[in-house]
């Protein structure tokens, strides 16, 4: 199931490549045609707000998989394995929760803007909501296979804070800042 999860995230990085880059040229496209021009394509601002949405909660579920979100581990780094253990499940099921919430507002708000057009492109409102319930689905799918990886005990210590912190992120070459590494004079 992690292979085709893994699977589904590169494609959605690709489709993620391609969103990002239709909102720069609808963009862009649309600031040269206005000051160079003085005029525009009005589809471009309803589009490109569309495919950023769309970006937004995508790229969040792709996030998810990855365990890239930042996080703070003051807390639950000074526990015990039990009680990391005790903390990752809670915090699983609180954001299983917080999915479904998510899936059900959107998949109200997809069926009450069914038939509401879209001012400019007259598509209809719902594809704009449908991103929250195509997030909320794919991140239940990803919530729940860590849940179950997490009860079957198969978790290593150090998996057991699931965050990101900004510096764990800074490539190779830019270690963090330390004055006590600084010459001193």
């Amino acid at each position: 199931m992690t292979a085709f999860i893994e699977r589904i995230c590169r494609a959605i990085e690709w489709l993620l490549l391609t969103l990002l880059a239709a909102m720069v040229l609808l963009v862009f496209g649309n600031v040269v045609l206005r000051y160079a021009f003085n005029s525009g394509i009005t589809l471009s601002e309803e589009l490109s707000r569309w495919l950023f949405v769309w970006l937004t909660f995508l790229g969040a579920a792709v996030a998810l998989q990855e365990n890239a979100h930042l996080g703070t581990d003051v807390l639950v780094a000074r526990l015990g394995r039990r009680g990391k253990l005790a903390c990752l499940v809670l915090a699983q099921a609180l954001m299983l929760y917080v999915t479904w919430l998510l899936f059900t507002g959107s998949l109200a708000q997809a069926r009450i803007n069914w038939d509401v057009e879209a001012p400019v492109s007259g598509a209809s409102v719902a594809w704009f909501y449908g991103a929250g319930v195509v997030f909320a689905a794919f991140t239940a799918v990803v919530l729940l296979t860590h849940l179950a990886r997490t009860l079957s005990g198969r978790l290593a210590d150090h998996e057991l804070v699931q965050i990101k912190e900004s510096e764990d992120m800074l490539p190779a070459e830019f270690p963090p800042a330390d004055d006590s590494t600084a010459p001193r004079r």
